[in-house]
């Protein structure tokens, strides 16, 4: 099977297929369809990471970013994506809200 992350970030791989995802229509679906401890566990191992991340994405243009680092991009999405329900929350849906939900017209692009 090939790699979705780039070489660097091969710890990650067991989570990419899960959250490499490239709308946040479908990262928000993937957070609520995740259990706490689910993202507790992908929160945990992407966070340390992130920095490294951002500083690998950075010395690359983002007019040409390479598949691998594309998906570590919106690997990096979807932390921030489960990054309240984890911190804040401890579930996955925003608390007091009942069946509301949203929809993002406009995506972030690299």
């Amino acid at each position: 099977m090939k790699a979705l992350l780039p070489a660097e970030f091969a710890d990650l791989e067991p989570f990419a297929a899960q959250w490499c995802l490239p709308t946040e229509h479908e990262r928000y679906h993937a957070r609520l369809a995740s259990t706490t401890e689910e993202m507790q566990t992908f929160y945990d191992a992407v966070t340390p990471r992130a920095e490294a991340a951002m500083d690998y994405l950075d010395a690359l243009s983002l007019d040409s970013l390479p598949d691998e680092a594309t998906n570590l991009l919106y690997l990096l999405y979807s932390m921030i994506q489960a990054s309240f329900p984890v911190e804040l929350w401890r579930q996955p849906r925003v608390p007091d809200s009942g069946a509301t939900s949203f929809d993002c017209f406009v995506e972030p692009v690299p």
